[in-house]
Parts: C-alpha cells; structure tokens; sequence
C-alpha cells in the first residue's frame, strides 16, 4: 500500500475544514481503505484531538507534514475549505512530498475583506454561552444527510478555533502559493458552494491544474456526494500513480462520471 499501482495508487491525507476534525472523512476513509489504499485524517491544531492547542498555519502545515511522512514520504494531499487553504500551503512548503493536491471547497480567496465577513459571525457566536455549538450542530444535521452529520458531529465542533484561523487565512496569499507548486492539482467545488467565486482565477494559477464541479453538492462536497467524492480522490490517486515523481506535464482527468 504505497505508491504503485497495483497497490491502489500513491497514499492519501485528507485535510478537514474549520471546526471539524479528522471524522469528517469517515466515509471517504472507509470506502478507500476497503480498496486497500492507505489513507489518514488528521487532525489539526486546535480541532479534534488536538483541541486547547492554538492553531497557526504554520502548525497546520506541520501536521500535514507529518500525516505525509506517516504513510510513507509522499502522498496525494485533500483539502476542504480551511482544510484545503491548508493543504495549498503545504504543496507550496514541501512539493517533493506532495504527489498531487485536491483543493476542494476553497476556490475563493481569503483576503481580508471576505475575512471580516466571517469575523462577525465569529464574534456573535462567541458571546452565546456555548460560542454557538447547538447552533452549528443543529445547521450540519439539517444540511446534511444523517451518516454525514453523524461524521462531522462525532469528532466535535471547536468553535473556540475560529478566531484564531481566520486571522490566520485573512492575508494568505493563496494565488502565490498555488503557482508555487509544480505538481498536478485538482479543484473540486460543489455546483451549489458559495466558495467557488474564483475558481477560474484559482484554475489559471495552477501549473498543471483542472476543475471539477460536482452537481447536486454544496459547500460538503464530500459529505454531500460521498460516493461520487470518494471515487473523484480514488481515481486521482491512480492517476498519480502512473506519473514518475516531480514529473509535469497534462494527465487524465479524474472524476469525469460525476
């Protein structure tokens, strides 16, 4: 289960979104290792098991780091929403160890404007006696179907994050970063996502990139169309495996049957 075709294509670490942890993979985690291939979720500073710690990108970055040396040194790196500003950072810190990117649910750039949309609701829900944890938990059973809810939900919500995160983001220069990175990239947004208001500024960035825009889904894409996510990320890591390390060039595109 490493990096060869026959074994299921390169690995694969999947970056979760703000508030969420690592369990919001679960179906993606159990489809894909049910192929065989070797995947891991973690979690980020201050979200899941690592909740009381301080997030920082820089410690984002790190921990995607490490899940990528976890499963061997080299694998197709999936981000969603923070998740995947996260995993576009990471591409652009350490291109020798990311095989391919998946941004996903992230094809808006987080400039300071759009960043002071999202403090305001931040501040509002910090002044509830719960910083708004019923309120979020009520939203993600209600959008989304129960297994999908269930996933998110059971790894909790870290509500306490999102001041620290979206100071963070607010002046990342995403477009840069992107450029930065030589390898194959994939952007996956949901035909229904508010996030995708860039997405062809964020496509001719990419070095060797390509956009899927998958129909019926919203903002959780992966969450929203497990099945069709599931299959986009599996056949991207086969792809990759077909491809020699740091090798360029157009490949296949992944996901065409959604």
């Amino acid at each position: 289960m490493t990096g060869d075709a026959t074994a299921g294509g390169v690995p694969i670490v999947l970056v979760h979104g703000i508030r969420l942890s690592g369990s919001m993979w679960r179906p993606q985690l159990r489809s894909l290792r049910a192929e065989g291939r070797r995947v891991v979720a973690p979690d980020l500073p201050g979200h899941g098991r690592r909740r009381g710690e301080t997030f920082t990108l820089a410690g984002a970055v790190a921990a995607v780091r490490a899940a990528v040396d976890e499963v061997g040194g080299r694998a197709l790196v999936v981000g969603l929403s923070l998740g995947g500003f996260v995993a576009i950072s990471a591409a652009a810190a350490h291109p020798e160890r990311v095989a391919g990117l998946m941004a996903v649910s992230c094809s808006a750039r987080p400039v300071n404007a759009l960043a002071h949309v999202y403090r305001i609701p931040a501040a509002l829900l910090d002044r509830l006696p719960d910083r708004g944890l019923a309120v979020n938990a009520r939203f993600h059973r209600w959008t989304l179907p129960a297994d999908g809810a269930a996933a998110v939900l059971d790894g909790g919500l870290a509500m306490e994050a999102a001041r620290a995160v979206i100071e963070e983001i607010a002046d990342l220069d995403v477009l840069a970063l992107l450029a930065s990175y030589p390898g194959p990239v994939w952007l996956i947004n949901g035909a229904r996502d508010h996030f995708r208001i860039h997405e062809r500024r964020f496509l001719r960035a990419c070095a060797d990139g390509r956009l899927l825009v998958v129909p019926r889904a919203g903002h959780m894409v992966s969450l929203d169309q497990p099945e069709v996510f599931g299959k986009i990320v599996a056949d991207a890591a086969d792809v990759l495996a077909t491809r020699a390390p740091g090798s360029g060039g157009g490949s296949p595109d992944p996901g065409d049957s959604a």
